[in-house]
């Protein structure tokens, strides 16, 4: 009996749980929420976009440049200025100082510097090890490289990882182990007894670490600890972070990864032939983002922790349980409460009950891990101050739309 392999594209649905078992393709769980909201009109709380500007001096910044002509291909490793701003940020805020010659690369937003790293670093026969739940990016890429998925469960209801279940998810073939801190979609930022054991099972495994920092700045009274701070992270550790969470510029789709030479030349060799270079005069704008004073990122953080608990207090008077999130832009609720055990089914139901849309937490999972979260929502609350208190009165409705 013959036996298909998989074409790529297919590895890489399959990855995002994308592909049916019959084969088919289906949309993504953004695409399919956000054609309900147009659809009804509902507020969209699902994908994770702000709806308001960044910085006025970073756009004017980006209009000078492109006034002066700075419109042609940036070097492939992006623009001097920014990767020299990059380094200066990382040194300014976790006194880590990468060479902006040899250690800093610029991508096309974060989602090619992971692509780019994992399809540098791994292959066949490897596996990568992430937390469950998981941006759905990481499964399509691993799929994509060939590599296997592995998974540790972070735990409602602070979402913290079983430590145990972490160390027994290593093994002989581990060569990544890619974390996202602040944590997309629970809000977890992990603290450094949690980081450090990561660095210690990388190590014993000889594994590469891949840190996906793009929410570094929206903490809400946690420090962020970024894992090449950590002792024995450095040498094998990749970071990476973007200007559009920071800055709310997500359409501009500007990126970096900074980490030891050796990884990211391998890095760089593998991005030059995704998009080349990116965004030029973008770049020489988010070079003068990172200068900011800390006023502005401090600013940022406490604005963004008023419109999470905005929102959290909708939920909450709409009987659901609130996991009140540490860091990013996302709130998880559970609706168990409400006698709710499919929020699959609730998500596509909510925007005609009461005019709001959400992401289901169990398709950031495996089918183990889609099982154990199944009653779990996720609520973005980067929106406008009046969208967010408009939602949480219409939220506040459901028990009686049930």
């Amino acid at each position: 009996m013959s036996t298909t392999v998989p074409a790529p594209w297919q590895r890489a649905a399959s990855g995002a749980n994308l592909l049916a078992a019959d084969g088919t393709l289906g949309v993504t769980i953004f695409e399919e929420m956000t054609t309900l909201a147009v659809r009804t009109g509902a507020i969209n709380l699902g994908q994770g976009f702000p709806d308001e500007d960044g910085p006025a001096e970073i756009k004017a910044a980006a209009q000078a440049a492109i006034s002066s002509g700075a419109n042609q291909y940036a070097p492939g490793k992006g623009i001097l200025s920014l990767r020299e701003a990059i380094s200066a940020h990382q040194q300014r805020f976790y006194g880590l100082a990468p060479d902006p010659e040899t250690e800093v690369i610029v991508t096309t937003g974060a989602t090619e510097a992971i692509a780019a790293s994992l399809l540098a670093l791994v292959e066949h026969g490897d596996e990568v090890l992430t937390f469950e739940p998981f941006y759905d990016s990481y499964g399509a890429m691993i799929g994509l490289a060939g590599a296997t998925h592995v998974t540790a469960p972070l735990l409602a209801p602070d979402f913290m990882p079983d430590m145990a279940a972490l160390e027994a998810a290593f093994s002989s073939r581990t060569k990544v182990v890619l974390i996202n801190n602040p944590h997309n979609p629970t809000g977890a930022v992990f603290p450094r007894e949690v980081l450090q054991r990561v660095v210690e099972l990388a190590t014993r495994h000889n594994a590469v670490i891949i840190t996906d920092e793009v929410y570094e700045h929206l903490t809400f009274g946690v420090q962020h600890i970024p894992v090449a701070t950590l002792p024995g992270a450095a040498g094998r550790t990749i970071t990476i972070s973007s200007a559009g969470k920071t800055f709310s510029f997500t359409g501009w789709k500007i990126g970096w990864l900074s980490g030891p030479e050796h990884l990211v030349s391998a890095i760089r060799t593998v991005k030059q032939f995704l998009s080349y270079s990116s965004g030029t005069p973008f770049q020489n704008a988010i070079a003068v983002g990172l200068a900011l004073p800390d006023d502005f990122y401090t600013g940022i953080s406490e604005t963004l922790r008023r419109k999470r608990d905005i929102l959290s207090d909708g939920l909450r008077a709409a009987g659901l349980d609130v996991f009140t999130p540490q860091g990013t832009y996302f709130v998880n609720v559970d609706t168990a409460p409400l006698g709710i055990s499919d929020s699959v089914d609730l998500a596509r139901r909510l925007p005609d009950l009461v005019g709001v849309a959400a992401i289901p937490v169990p398709v950031f999972c495996h089918a183990a891990g889609a099982e154990r979260t199944r009653s779990l929502l996720r609520f973005a609350f980067c929106k406008k101050t009046e969208v967010l208190e408009e939602a949480a009165s219409r939220l506040a409705t459901l028990r009686d739309r049930l």
